[in-house]
């Protein structure tokens, strides 16, 4: 450190080249994974590799980066009459470009490298990254993906409106902003996004808009980002289940470690936001906020009767879809405290087809065998408090030796005691005798699962308690024996009287509340279950054929209608009556567009916008994120009101009495009334 005159020189030393990730092909100048069909090149991998060299601009960094933009660009399609010119090839051994998706994921990195760093690459190369982008934005305007494909839409926005600033074309811009606007109107019209709690795919959409926050020139864009971003932190911070760090159930896609809970909490994620600046400071209050017992509802997709709930305690932690999202959903999930291990104790259920496990499905993009545990079957869930009930359908069964709803509980080596009715349950396989509840307890928790009807498709199918792959699993199957066809299940067809019956009632306590499980096996049993079925008829395609379940105990009921013949959800419903479908509701926040939100001694006004309302008075916390169009605004808390003469888009914060406002349009006028 030298001092000349006024002017303080500080020595320093340039970076230091890049290792290379051990996952590195020096040959191929390319990121790869070794899968079950061999050594894959990643284009996806490689674009983040490049974009890390750039970043760090060594001059080695830069050459290996020349180098391996050209591998990565011998991945691109370039052939005009490809249906698919200008995306990539997920790997660089693929025949085609198959995962749509790629050209998503590597322009997520290739331009903000440019942005922040295109001075560092020599002119011809610049110039090539720019060409191959451009070509990329075209292909994602023609693909056009569905803002209810939530990461994917994100990225889509992200590439599009930073793509158009920096190629300085105002058409691929405004799509981009366009874009953002449909996604958001999506998203407020129902509630949350479509790919709803997603602890695998939220990162995905968080850091996309946190490049857009972070990277975009133009302020709407960056305001409406960040309202958004906002809103989907909160709605994690308050699933996130504070015995155990995890993203509560249900979640609409997973992949199977997170699901049994082998990587990092998710409450980690929440904190990289608010260090990476992705989302406001005071979320960190939310997150760390102990907030006792209580519920969450939010909806997805109203017109699809998607939603979702969760019961959340300080021992444990219920979720429930009213339906699932695909082959990577988890519309039922228990998490619990399990102190005598540092995982969490997990309960989740799938439909399974021909006995496949874990390790049996092949994942297409990843060419693995063991990424997930898909889910097979179709799902209508409802949940007051602990308390759910699910009802599952087969999918299409040609011919097939097995089929069957399963409910498991991860580590069977960590539970702690397992009942069927009264008998203590040691050694398995063990057979459940009809109208017996389970009780297992693990950790801190006793989960209770009593059987629904089940229709046997053929005579020897078997309420059953086995282990698999080290896990505790009850069978409710449909169907085991020979492989054979199913005439009866086909629709159109000349045998078709509905759908088969698969379900159950669950329900969760703290373990001190119970000497053990038999006691709770017995407290569940005393609850009235009632079933209603239709008789079957053939169909014609005009029937309904109903299927009505209702649990019943302590002046606390839920319950659920179907019809069989269409999969349709009809009814679901408490003691308060049928449920409808909330934006969003909790004790600490609310959504809704009907222009008037109250919640926790807090009320917002304004006009009938979309519009959502954080509100703790303990942490003296007050947030609205605001999704109309231009209009006054009022805030009417315990100690005053703030009037907002004129409010677009944006933010509103009351924390411990300092204001804070970030619209579309600067200079909001405001004043606080006493």
């Amino acid at each position: 450190m030298f001092l000349t005159g006024a002017i303080l020189i500080v020595a320093t030393t340039l970076s230091q080249p890049l290792d290379p990730p051990s996952n590195f092909d020096p040959e191929a100048k390319m990121i790869y994974s070794d899968k079950d069909s061999g050594r894959l090149h990643s284009a996806r991998g490689t674009a983040g590799w490049v974009e890390r060299l750039v970043e760090n601009g060594t001059p080695s960094d830069l050459k290996l980066a020349e180098e391996s933009l050209e591998a990565l660009f011998a991945c691109q399609e370039l052939h005009p009459d490809d249906p698919h010119y200008g995306n990539f090839r997920w790997y660089f051994e693929d025949p085609a470009v198959e995962d749509l998706n790629a050209v998503e994921f590597v322009l997520e990195h290739l331009i903000p490298m440019m942005i922040r760093h295109e001075d560092s690459l020599p002119d011809a190369v610049a110039e090539k990254v720019r060409e191959r982008i451009r070509l990329g934005l075209s292909e994602i305007r023609k693909m056009d993906v569905s803002v209810g494909y939530t990461n994917v839409a994100t990225l889509d926005i992200l590439n599009s409106c930073l793509g158009g600033e920096l190629l300085e074309d105002p058409e691929i811009t405004n799509r981009g902003r366009q874009k953002l606007r449909i996604f958001e109107a999506f998203v407020t019209s129902n509630g949350t996004v479509l790919e709803y709690n997603s602890p695998t795919y939220l990162r995905v959409t968080m850091n996309a808009l946190g490049k857009l926050i972070g990277l975009t020139q133009d302020r709407e864009t960056r305001v409406r980002g960040k309202t958004l971003a906002t809103r989907l932190a909160i709605g994690a911070a308050l699933h996130i289940h504070e015995g155990t760090g995890r993203l509560a159930g249900p979640h609409s896609r997973a992949y199977q470690p997170t699901v049994a809970c082998e990587d990092s909490p998710e409450r980690n994620n929440l904190l990289n936001w608010i260090e990476e600046g992705v989302v406001p400071q005071w979320i960190g209050s939310v997150l760390d906020r102990s907030k006792g017992s209580y519920q969450i509802f939010e909806t997805a997709a109203r017109d699809w009767n998607m939603g979702l709930s969760t019961c959340l305690t300080p021992r444990f932690a219920m979720g429930v879809a009213t339906r699932g999202l695909g082959e990577q959903s988890n519309v039922f999930m228990i998490h619990a405290n399990r102190p005598e291990s540092d995982k969490p104790g997990v309960v989740y259920s799938r439909y399974v087809v021909g006995d496949k496990w874990l390790g049996d499905f092949y994942h297409a993009t990843d060419r693995s065998m063991s990424r997930n545990f898909n889910e097979e079957g179709d799902f209508w869930g409802v949940q007051n408090g602990p308390r759910a009930i699910g009802l599952y359908k087969p999918p299409a069964l040609h011919y097939q030796k097995s089929a069957k709803a399963v409910l498991i509980w991860t580590r069977r080596d960590l539970i702690d005691e397992t009942w069927a009715g009264d008998r203590k349950v040691e050694d398995l396989p063990a057979e459940v005798e009809p109208g017996e509840t389970v009780v297992v307890r693990i950790g801190e928790a006793y989960v209770g699962v009593r059987p629904l009807t089940l229709t046997d498709l053929g005579r020897d199918a078997r309420v059953r308690l086995v282990e698999k792959a080290g896990d505790l699993v009850l069978e409710l199957p449909n169907y085991q024996g020979p492989k054979k066809a199913f005439w009866e299940l086909e629709w159109p067809g000349g045998f078709f009287k509905g759908h088969p019956q698969c379900g159950f009632y669950s329900e969760v306590s703290s373990v001190s509340d119970y000497p053990s499980g038999k006691e709770f096996a017995a407290k569940i049993s005393e609850g009235t279950l009632t079933e209603k079925t239709d008789p079957p008829i053939t169909y014609s395609g005009k029937e309904s054929r109903l299927w009505s379940v209702n649990y019943t105990r302590d002046g606390q009921s839920v319950g659920i209608e179907v019809d069989l013949m269409t999969w349709t959800l009809l009814r679901r419903w408490t003691e308060e009556g049928d449920l409808g479908w909330p934006m969003l509701e909790s004790p600490f926040m609310r959504q809704s567009a009907s222009g008037e939100i109250q919640v926790g001694g807090a009320t917002l006004t304004c006009g009938k916008h979309p519009a959502w309302l954080y509100a703790d008075s303990d942490l003296e916390l007050y947030a609205v994120g605001y999704h109309g169009e231009t209009a006054p605004l009022s805030l009417n808390l315990p100690n005053g009101t703030i009037r907002v003469e004129a409010m677009s888009a944006g933010t509103l914060v009351w924390n411990r009495g300092k204001v804070e406002i970030e619209s579309i349009d600067p200079g909001v006028q405001w004043k606080m009334i006493q």
